[in-house]
């Protein structure tokens, strides 16, 4: 039978990264993987996750399971900085568990979400890639509208529009901040009138918080998933360490009930739990026990705390620098100064995005996404150079 399998497409960043590697030019930039790098090129161990992996090897005794939900005392850990220290909701209304990475949490949610009855996830677009694949994986119909306008503001007219024709068996998946892959996030009045949408037509919200920390800080970031928690009975929160803490390979992320009383979340977490046990039985421990002794321990949480500062400080300085280049060929680079996080879109054809590749060894997604922290204070003008000469 597997003989009637057909071929897929091999993932265009993972074949980008090996075009990247080949290449032998001694100034080629890669902008194409998302992970942060320092101005240095590196994509270092966080020296707070150090610290807590020394403290987990002299102390940690045994290996034995935890169980579908992984490590609770990580879930808890983490849900101060999520909802607020001073959420009346923690440990009542809202209950957790340990996936995978943010991919495992939003497999998860949007399984539990197609059991409950959901039946179609509306979803802005270009969004991560990987959201409108599991929703195909799992049979969920995709509603799509503009995220953004190509002023390089939110398009909310057209979120306006496609929450105005949701029905009671649909979600809407939203990014939390630093949107992946324009890095154009919701301003706070505006997530102010998402809440009030989303409440007004009752679907469910399905939350993603990938990298809380950097864009503008841990509380600033968390602003609009706590706004839109307020305002509803229900949601689901993805969460992912993997970028503010560094654990790319280590996988590490939690999914997060609300529910309307504490009385309706064991039912759900039974589900949840059923669910991740056909999946991956139970998530890596390594990673979320690192998480845990960091934010257990007041020392490594304050060297955490300002290490995401220094990364999120560095992306601002080289977001400040496209933007000061201001109109650069036939893009205007000011908006870059804006945005949040990881990654941004040049508007470029897939024919010049080749030409930045082979011409000036510039390695971007197709889609003319870059991760910014590929840029340093030694290659940007480079970039910026290159960007002038095939838009001219």
């Amino acid at each position: 039978m597997l003989i009637n399998l057909q071929q897929q497409p091999a993932d265009a960043l993972l074949a980008l990264i090996k075009l990247h590697n080949a290449d032998p030019r001694a100034d080629k930039i890669d902008l194409g993987v998302g992970v942060y790098r320092t101005g240095e090129g590196e994509t270092p161990v966080f020296a707070a996750i150090k610290g807590a992996e020394k403290k987990l090897v002299e102390e940690q005794d045994s290996k034995a399971y935890l169980g579908p939900e992984g490590d609770m005392a990580f879930v808890a850990a983490l849900m101060p900085y999520v909802f607020g220290k001073d959420s009346p909701d923690m440990g009542k209304r809202i209950e957790g568990m340990q996936t995978p990475g943010g991919t495992g949490s939003l497999r998860l949610a949007l399984a539990l979400a197609k059991r409950s009855g959901i039946d179609r996830v509306i979803v802005g677009v270009p969004s991560w890639p990987n959201h409108a694949q599991i929703c195909a994986d799992l049979g969920l119909g995709v509603v799509e509208f503009n995220h953004a306008r190509a002023d390089g503001k939110t398009d909310m007219d057209a979120l306006r529009a496609a929450l105005a024709g949701a029905g009671e068996k649909d979600a809407v998946l939203l990014h939390g901040c630093c949107h992946n892959p324009t890095g154009i996030d919701y301003s706070h009045a505006e997530w102010d009138e998402i809440a009030g949408l989303i409440a007004e037509k009752k679907v469910l919200p399905i939350l993603d918080l990938a990298y809380q920390g950097l864009g503008n800080g841990m509380e600033e970031d968390a602003y609009g998933v706590r706004r839109v928690l307020v305002a509803v009975p229900e949601a689901l929160v993805c969460y992912s360490c993997d970028k503010n803490f560094g654990l790319y390979r280590d996988r590490v992320g939690a999914l997060y009930v609300m529910m309307p009383s504490e009385s309706d979340l064991p039912r759900v977490m039974s589900n949840a739990h059923a669910l991740a046990r056909a999946n991956w039985s139970q998530p890596p421990d390594h990673g979320g026990a690192a998480v845990r002794l960091v934010l257990e321990d007041p020392t490594l949480t304050a060297q955490w705390l300002a290490e995401l500062d220094q990364m999120r400080d560095r992306m601002r300085e080289v977001r400040a620098k496209l933007a000061a280049a201001g109109k650069v060929g036939a893009v205007d680079m000011t908006p870059f100064g804006g945005q949040n996080g990881l990654f941004s879109i040049v508007p470029l054809s897939k024919e010049q995005v080749l030409e930045m590749r082979e011409k000036h060894g510039i390695y971007m997604a197709g889609s003319g996404r870059i991760n910014v922290a590929g840029l340093t204070m030694g290659n940007i003008d480079n970039f910026i150079d290159a960007v002038a000469q095939v838009t001219a």
